[in-house]
């Protein structure tokens, strides 16, 4: 079952309490001590910087796979620590990513600690909008602190979960899995919210990593059989084949889904039902070109329908995990209360400054 370590950043007093979070979470992923300290102190930092500089915000940890490399070139599973604020903005980023940068009369160690000792660290602001900062801390790191290593793959997911009203389980779940030339990302949201919720779609996510062989439309077959002693999920799959340059995607429930080519949006539609519970007599597979400009977006309902895409271009350049932090963050406000888990997970070519 997916878990998420959400914490509200309102005040010093729940700086420790992120800290206390990041410190489970590390355990729950399996990272070491020494991980297990480096994952505190971003989170700290993180959370420092949120009350500093972004006038209070959110912190999101959470266990991702650490990437799309070829099978057993992976690097193991990695704790990601977002933090998100609809703050002022860092107006000069690149001196506010360095050690030693204040503009509070502190020490200046928040995002320059963060991206020097994190595995992954990437930061997007905008003046007047917010601030989006991710960091990653991988199970096995490589060879220091702070050292990127490059990504093989042509592609990169990410994505972010939010669960209801800060429960222990979020009811939606993702995941991406490379088969070959074929890389499936999924996103399943489970009936109603909470832990029976939470097995349903991870149980989709089991079956992803078994079936990943399979075409959208015939693993939506798989997991039908598969979650049929669950409540049942929405669940959309795409299938990206890296040689032929196509995208197959296929989805049962309201999971929203959109695809980028270019400067144009389309949507990819699911068809009613319920996996698990009913589906289509005919399960319709839709194809369509991947390029490198492409970008595919999936969301569960907790995101508005009618969300708008962030106007800052390149979508392709920032870090998946980081768009889908900022789809979430734009699409919020508090006259829009949240009724749902909210999940955004995004699939993007790999730019090639970054193979």
């Amino acid at each position: 079952m997916t878990r998420v370590w959400d914490v509200p950043v309102h005040d010093s007093t729940r700086v420790r309490d992120v800290r206390v979070a990041a410190e489970a979470a590390a355990g729950h992923t399996g990272l070491n001590r020494d991980r297990t300290a480096v994952a505190a102190l971003v989170a700290t930092e993180l959370a420092t910087n949120l009350l500093k500089h972004g006038g209070g915000g959110q912190i999101l940890i959470d266990t991702v796979d650490a990437d799309l490399a070829l099978p057993g070139a992976g690097r193991g599973p990695a704790l990601q620590i977002a933090a998100i604020d609809h703050g002022p903005g860092i107006a000069d980023l690149g001196s506010a990513s360095r050690d030693g940068f204040s503009t509070t009369a502190s020490l200046g160690a928040g995002l320059g600690t963060c991206r020097r000792i994190a595995d992954h660290f990437e930061v997007h602001s905008v003046p007047g909008q917010g601030t989006v900062a991710l960091a990653r801390v991988h199970a096995a790191r490589g060879d220091r602190p702070g050292h990127r290593v490059p990504d093989t793959a042509a592609v990169r997911a990410g994505g972010i979960n939010i669960p209801l009203a800060a429960a222990d389980h979020s009811g939606d779940a993702w995941a991406c899995v490379r088969a070959g030339d074929h890389v499936t990302l999924l996103l399943a949201d489970g009936l109603g919210h909470g832990e029976a919720a939470a097995k349903a779609s991870g149980a989709a996510v089991e079956q992803l990593r078994l079936f990943a062989h399979l075409p959208p439309a015939e693993l939506l077959g798989q997991l039908h059989r598969a979650l049929r002693d669950t409540r049942g999920a929405a669940i959309a799959v795409a299938r990206l084949d890296l040689v032929t340059d196509h995208l197959d995607f296929a989805g049962i429930g309201n999971i929203g889904a959109r695809l980028l080519t270019g400067d144009t949006w389309r949507p990819l539609l699911s068809h009613p039902g319920i996996v698990g519970a009913h589906r289509p007599a005919r399960m319709p597979q839709c194809r369509v070109p991947w390029t490198p400009d492409s970008l595919l977006v999936l969301h569960s309902d907790g995101l508005p329908s009618r969300w708008a895409p962030p106007a800052v271009a390149p979508l392709t350049a920032w870090d998946p995990a980081v768009t889908a932090a900022v789809i979430v963050r734009d699409s919020s406000s508090a006259a829009r209360p949240v009724r749902d888990d909210t999940t955004v997970a995004v699939l993007t070519p790999t730019p090639q400054d970054r193979r």
